[in-house]
């Protein structure tokens, strides 16, 4: 008997299809399109050939990101390109009738901080942008998905999409999380054992007890790093904690649309006879601090493992495995404890939260940065870095030798000014390790912020535990 239960993506995927096409794709009505300086220009130099207007700018929402300096952000630009591309989309904005949140805008921020800071991101949206990341927003039960520069112009134009339906996963994770792992550590857990092709061709849930127990800044990072296990997006159930993080939030329904709002969003989940095309169970307690030693999020293991030995590789992965190594200047079978670290980078759109930098702060309290460590602390927004600054954060980081920097994406990838050195080792709390992702040469390990500040202040890699519980 087939089953007539339906996932919760199926539930909102089909309440925004406008037409479907007979063995192709359907044309999907988009609530929310989020845009950035550089996957936007050439969609509207699209639209200006073509004689065409935005069709609905209220439903678009701009910020420079990607390219954006992290000091000095009074002053003009220095890159040229960078410069080039915020100028652009500024001009694209007003012309356009477009709202943009600019530097030194209350508003500012990573494009995927602060949609949901602003109450944009809601429950059952399909939300869109020129960006992979786009993914975060499902934390909070929405179908959120990055799209190409053709596919940007496509909906500025009509506020619709041609998109083919994925397939489902779903994610269970039981359980307790112990001490010091979180969310990034569940996510990075998660790619290692299904590796970063895992999730291709799917969008998945993520379900059971310990993802319930994270909050919303927590469910956003493992939502973010969904497409790191190559999967088309990620998305959580809304359940009290979303409803009371949304709440109050400047674009959030207010008065009787807020009541009208929320008996609509408590009937979002999936159905108990629903039928995945994959999943898979993970228990909590097997999730340790994790940390990447190669050139995909999927090449990871727990702060205290080791680096895997050939032999678990073969054919074209063992290629793949020996030239990650050759280029991180690791060896097989070696331990990732005390390796020495030159950077620390906690931000980006995966972990630069307000909660990320709580994290952090307190971990380093009362103690000293690493002389050798240069570390870039950088909010995801203007309202985090104000809300760091109210609740005495940065004089707490100040003191331990550290500074926050202004909102940007900043180290996560090479577009700014906040490049790691060529063959220098970055433990970053950000989303991709490829080689070059953050800067020629750069070699990069992905981690949480919790292991990130235990390497900021010894200078090599820890196990934050250790630190925690001492």
């Amino acid at each position: 008997m087939t089953s007539k239960g339906k996932t919760l993506f199926d539930k909102i995927w089909e309440r925004h299809v406008v037409r479907s096409v007979d063995g192709g794709p359907d044309v999907l009505y988009i609530d929310r399109h989020l845009i950035h300086e550089v996957t936007s220009p050439v969609a509207f130099l699209g639209l200006e050939k073509r004689g065409l207007k935005v069709f609905r700018p209220d439903q678009t929402v701009a910020t420079p990101d990607h390219n954006v300096p992290t000091e000095g952000q009074h002053l003009t630009i220095q890159e040229e390109l960078s410069r080039h591309q915020v100028d652009m989309l500024t001009k694209n904005c007003k012309n356009h009738g477009i709202t943009l949140y600019g530097l030194n805008h209350p508003w500012h921020g990573i494009v995927h901080v602060i949609g949901p800071e602003l109450g944009l991101t809601q429950p059952g949206m399909t939300i869109v942008c020129g960006d992979s990341h786009t993914s975060t927003h499902g934390a909070f039960g929405a179908v959120a998905f990055g799209i190409g520069t053709t596919e940007v112009e496509m909906v500025l134009a009509s506020q619709c999409i041609l998109q083919p339906r994925p397939k489902r996963m779903r994610i269970t994770v039981d359980g307790v999380l112990g001490q010091g792992v979180t969310a990034k550590d569940i996510a990075l857990y998660i790619i290692s054992q299904i590796s970063a092709s895992g999730g291709t061709g799917h969008f998945i849930e993520y379900a059971g007890e310990a993802v319930r127990s994270l909050s919303m800044e927590g469910r956003m990072t493992l939502c973010n790093l969904s497409i790191e296990s190559g999967a088309r997006g990620g998305l959580i159930a809304p359940d009290e904690t979303t409803f009371a993080y949304v709440k109050g939030r400047e674009f959030a329904p207010k008065g009787e649309a807020w009541e009208k709002a929320l008996a609509d969003w408590r009937t979002l989940s999936t159905d108990e006879d629903a039928v995945f095309d994959a999943e898979y169970r993970f228990n909590a307690a097997d999730i340790v601090p994790m940390i990447t030693w190669g050139t995909n999020p999927g090449l990871g293991t727990g702060v205290n493992g080791r680096i895997p030995e050939e032999k678990a590789y073969a054919g074209s992965d063992l290629t793949t495995f020996l030239k990650a190594l050759d280029y991180m200047g690791f060896r097989p079978g070696e331990a990732m404890l005390g390796k020495p670290v030159d950077y620390v980078f906690v931000g980006s759109c995966t972990n630069g939260r307000i909660e990320d930098l709580r994290a952090f702060t307190s971990f380093v309290k009362g103690k000293k940065k690493a002389p050798g460590v240069t570390a870039w602390i950088v909010p995801g927004s203007r309202q985090v870095e104000l809300a760091a600054h109210r609740e005495g954060l940065t004089a707490i980081l100040e003191e331990a030798g550290f500074s926050l920097r202004q909102p940007g994406c900043s180290a996560c990838l090479a577009m700014n000014e906040d490049k790691i050195p060529e063959g220098k080792y970055a433990v970053s709390t950000s989303n991709r390790n490829f080689e070059g992702r953050q800067g020629p040469g750069a070699r990069t390990m992905l981690a949480s912020p919790l292991t990130a500040a235990a390497a900021a202040i010894t200078g090599v890699i820890t196990d934050p535990r250790d630190l925690l519980e001492s």
